[in-house]
């Protein structure tokens, strides 16, 4: 997430330039925006008011106010396409009352312009008193944390003794009868409770009606959907969002009509609601304190059904209808963050979660995490459409892999092992007590289970720790290929089978260590994970593949893992059905992947793609292409000469274990030590990489180097060292690193008592790793990102060899629709377009696979310019930097800040470069 820098002016014009071809916008910026924020502003801007499905692309380096740009323009089109709105109903009313006279028509006018001026007059000022009542509060200490209470809850949140565990009521499945045929239930609402469809119906936040069919007691507006991928950053962007004013959603002239009136507020407040899950607004303490959220999940339903001796009281009900509209005027006065939302919903005694249903219609902005806007379940259950709206997808970088990991799923066989055993547990108890469908349907999810363990048991010993599962094989033991999956799931789900046998289980093991004065075993939510898994199962076959993996330790275990190949066909009803879809980020470079596997269906003129300059001016920035240690002859071509040298850098998979070439990258990160000030980062293509370069550079040097100490020795005599390490704490090393910067005499000395001679720290890393990734090294904490290589993919990997293949595949049917095999066909004409149309799919899957590791690299650039007054060296370590193919996907402003043909000028003119561009940081 990015902010404009903070030494912009306060804004006092309108913030346009002078272009005479730039439209005339004022985007209400805070501040005096920049070039590059004014070209942002209005490419989102002209997507969002083109519609009809068009979608932008759009790039806006770190440091360029990238959050703020999409706040002002967002808004900006918002306010203005609501107006206009107004407008043309005012347009209608007059075309509908045509042939009558002109005063009945100017009177019908007149009444609408001013009712809607005095609702909207009304709403302002009852949201006024509530911002009051909030800042009051606020003043006075007021706002809290979540409460905490170690004993049991009961349904009121009240601590209350232990209790006696009624394992009939609390534990048993309830009578169950399939009311169809399996499939998913139109209604996004039918996996709850019916008591608790019949509280929202009464309550007015939806219920059993479908979405579409809901009464509307506010009016449903056009709404901008906000996601990014983590809470913190959808935390950060509602600071950002509090920071600018936009002018009323109604035309100026009816907010001064009246009057005496003329100083009517000119301004409005965002309406903006953060949604969530359950886990982050559950304020009943004996749901919310669970582990899981699939626990907490059914939990809650469990605690609305009308036999529950606990009954969730928070549910919004008609006896607190009056604080669930409280709740819902509340948020809509204050721009809350997820943690305002649990402290209103804890003050006003109504749950959050959903109360804040009855926000929605009213809403103009939208934040939700990833999983919420990618799953049509999740948006169907919180009662959002997409239909005419706006979707923003924020650090949109990884949209590919957020939307496969949404859909992704894995169980291991000492899970299914762990489950077959809790199941055992729970029919020994109450077996004689199931009846009819829930004695059939138990039995069924013991079958699979079986099923699955059977599988991996076999596997365990085969030869080849990793391969593809066959998904027919999986479930052929037992009959459980004969188990209507679907129906399963939809059991499990709507019966709270998994919560209620783990509960049980954990129950009888707390007794059991309670006897034997032993630590209660800790429970995992095994059952929910098998109905993951099993729901993964019932995707489409061609567009997912199943893994099997073996996983090393002193107890031998195997998980199989399931993978989305495409995301085509999951991101599908978000891109036909919204508005306008923005893809925002600061590294969005290569572009391509996003339009040909998020967007296969539109044309050019549907798609907009910009990439922006920085902020930093051109003087702030250097980057070089480091290809040889040595100079490359005036004259060449220099990616057919470097190909041939020797000396050259290439870390591919062929080359990379050259002791030569690491000690020789060694000595380069030495020299650039010795002339860049403070911090310098330098990125690995993996973690066991950059182990085996450690090991040669602590190796002594050979006797003929003349060096008594090795590169890793006269580092640390140059910089304070520090390493990544999988799955080490990048806190810690990311505190140590800044501490030996901006603390010089906190450091440790130096080895064998040395005199200290260090001038500021190296900083070890791995592209893709922690560091690569929302760690921001601003100003002295890189002065220098180094890049070694270029980190693709294991390509022999299980999963990227299904990728590969899918993608060739796909496209090959895509210009081929009507080709049944990948035989020549008989006819020259036709062997040569197949032939064609085979190496386009191989083009095609070779591009993707380079544009993952362009956009790893690209992240990790990324980390260093943070702000205008920024300034840093990029050093990328690899001839292939050099060929037109690789440089061409780096983001523009790397592309402009290139020196040229620094490729050919070896090691040395890089150091003259670096010492002649930090010599004028110096001033000297």
């Amino acid at each position: 997430m990015s902010t404009a820098n903070s030494q912009q002016k306060n804004r006092h014009g309108d913030g346009d330039d002078d272009r005479s071809d730039a439209p005339q916008i004022d985007f209400h910026h805070p501040f005096t925006p920049y070039d590059v924020q004014l070209d942002f502003m209005r490419a989102a801007y002209g997507v969002l008011e083109a519609g009809n499905g068009q979608v932008g692309i759009l790039e806006s380096p770190t440091g360029t106010g990238k959050s703020l740009s999409l706040i002002c323009s967002a808004l900006t089109w918002l306010r203005n396409h609501k107006r206009g709105q107004y407008e043309a109903s005012f347009e209608a009313t007059a075309q509908g009352m045509q042939g009558e006279p002109d005063w009945m028509i100017d009177t019908a006018l007149h009444r609408k312009r001013e009712e809607l001026a005095r609702r909207w007059e009304e709403r302002e000022a009852q949201m006024e008193k509530l911002r009051a009542r909030e800042r009051a509060l606020e003043e006075k200490g007021r706002g809290g944390k979540r409460q905490r209470f170690d004993g049991e809850y009961d349904g009121l949140g009240r601590g209350k003794g232990k209790k006696e565990v009624d394992e009939e009521a609390e534990f048993l499945i309830d009578d169950w009868e399939d009311g169809g045929d399996g499939l998913a239930d139109d209604d996004p609402l039918s996996q709850l409770s019916k008591e608790t469809r019949e509280l929202l119906a009464k309550a007015g936040l939806g219920g059993a009606k479908k979405i579409e069919e809901e009464e509307a007691e506010v009016e449903d507006e056009i709404k901008i959907f906000y996601t990014s991928r983590t809470h913190s950053q959808l935390t950060q962007f509602i600071a950002e969002l509090r920071r600018p004013a936009f002018p009323p959603s109604l035309p100026s002239e009816l907010l001064s009509s009246k009057p005496g009136q003329e100083d009517a507020p000119t301004k409005e407040t965002v309406k903006q609601l953060p949604l969530s899950s359950r886990q982050k607004l559950c304020i009943n303490p004996s749901v919310s304190r669970l582990s899981s959220l699939s626990a907490i999940n059914d939990r809650c339903t469990e605690l609305q059904q009308s036999k529950s001796k606990n009954k969730c009281t928070f549910m919004p009900n008609p006896d607190n209808l009056k604080q669930t509209h409280l709740f819902r005027d509340t948020v809509m006065a204050t721009v809350p963050d997820i943690e305002d939302m649990h402290r209103i919903g804890a003050k006003l005694q109504v749950c959050p979660y959903y109360a804040s249903r009855a926000a929605i219609p009213g809403a103009e902005v939208i934040t939700l995490p990833y999983p919420l806007l990618l799953q049509r379940s999740a948006r169907e259950a919180l009662g959002i459409k997409l239909e005419g709206n706006v979707v923003i997808i924020d650090e949109a970088h990884n949209i590919m892999d957020a939307v496969a990991n949404v859909y992704a799923a894995e169980i291991r066989l000492t899970e299914l092992r762990r489950a077959r055993q809790m199941l055992g547990v729970y029919v020994k108890r109450f077996g004689k007590k199931l009846k009819g469908e829930n004695r059939v349907m138990v039995a069924q999810v013991g079958k699979v289970i079986e099923s699955l363990s059977e599988w991996l048991s076999g596997i365990l010993p085969a030869k080849g720790n990793q391969g593809i599962a066959d998904p027919n094989e999986l479930l052929k033991a037992r009959g459980a290929d004969q188990i209507n999956l679907y129906r399963l799931i939809k059991y499990i789900q709507e019966s709270k089978l998994a919560y209620k046998v783990e509960s049980y289980a954990s129950h009888v093991e707390e007794q059991e260590s309670s006897a034997s004065n032993g630590k209660p075993p800790s429970s995992s939510p095994v059952l929910h994970t098998l109905v993951s898994f099993l729901t993964a199962l019932t995707n489409f076959s061609n567009e997912g593949r199943i893994f099997f993996e073996k996983l090393p330790g002193t107890s031998p275990d195997i998980k199989l893992s399931y993978l989305l190949l495409s995301p085509t066909h999951a991101f599908s009803s978000i891109a036909t059905s919204a508005r306008a879809v923005i893809l925002a980020g600061g590294t969005m470079s290569p572009f391509d992947d996003y339009k040909e596997h998020l967007f296969p269906t539109l044309t050019p003129d549907n798609i907009t793609t910009l990439s922006c300059g920085h902020v930093i001016p051109p003087s702030n920035l250097c980057v070089w292409t480091l290809a040889s240690t040595k100079l490359i002859p005036p004259g060449r071509a220099l990616p057919a000469a470097l190909a041939k040298a020797p000396d050259a850098f290439e870390f591919s998979f062929q080359r990379r274990n050259d002791r030569t070439m690491v000690r020789d990258l060694g000595v380069a990160i030495l020299n650039i030590c010795s002339v860049v000030p403070d911090g310098v980062v330098v990125f690995f293509p993996s973690y066991g990489y950059l182990d085996e370069v450690v090991s040669i550079w602590q190796t002594a040097e050979p006797a003929a180097s003349n060096n008594a100490k090795s590169i890793w020795d006269r580092l640390a005599a140059k910089k304070t060292v520090f390493r990544e390490t999988k799955g080490g704490s990048s806190d810690d090393i990311l505190q140590s690193y800044t501490q030996a910067l901006l603390s010089p005499e906190d450091t440790a000395p130096s080895p064998a008592g040395a005199k200290r001679t260090q001038t500021g720290a190296l900083l070890l890393s791995v592209v893709g790793g922690k560091m690569s990734e929302g760690i921001n090294f601003s100003d002295r904490l890189g002065r220098c990102v180094i890049i070694v290589g270029l980190p693709y993919p294991n390509i022999t990997s299980p999963e990227w060899k299904a990728r590969i293949e899918y993608i060739e595949s796909s496209t090959l049917a895509r210009l081929l629709p009507d080709s049944s095999d990948t035989a020549t066909a008989p006819h020259d004409k036709e062997a040569m377009s197949r032939e064609q149309a085979l190496a386009t799919a191989k083009q095609a899957a070779r591009d993707f696979y380079e544009n993952a590791c362009m956009r790893a690299v690209n992240q990790s650039i990324g980390r260093a310019i943070r702000h205008q007054n920024d300034y840093a060296a990029i050093v990328l370590v690899d001839r292939r930097f050099a060929t037109d193919r690789i440089s061409g996907k780096l983001p523009g402003w790397i592309r402009g800040g290139m020196v040229p043909e620094s490729a050919g000028k070896g090691l040395p003119g890089l150091m003259g470069a670096l010492s002649g561009f930090f010599r004028g940081k110096r001033g000297g």
